[in-house]
């Protein structure tokens, strides 16, 4: 969902107006993973009730600032995997308790 984009690239789709209805029609037409990118989306999408799962990969950086990663409080979380990818990166995989 976009306040100033007009138009997205291959695989990428802009939402405008209802967010739980656009959302819920991707997930009804595509099989697999939906991405998304952002804490206020994310926060937004897990106050509707539309995150299934959340993958949250570990790289060993130092950050002196950025946006948390949930928006708002954190929403309860299970974890169900932990994979290593590569050297340096763990993915955490949790699911809405």
């Amino acid at each position: 969902m976009s306040k100033t984009l007009k138009s997205v690239g291959p695989n990428a789709s802009l939402i405008e107006g209802d967010l739980a209805a656009a959302i819920s029609g991707l997930k009804a037409q595509h099989e697999g993973v939906i991405e998304v990118a952002g804490p206020e989306l994310a926060h937004s999408l897990t106050e509707l009730g539309l995150v299934d799962e959340y993958r949250l990969y570990l790289h060993p950086v130092v950050l002196g600032h950025g946006k948390p990663f949930f928006a708002g409080p954190r929403p309860p979380l299970r974890l169900v995997a932990s994979d290593r990818i590569g050297e340096n990166v763990i993915r955490l995989t949790y699911v809405p308790a």
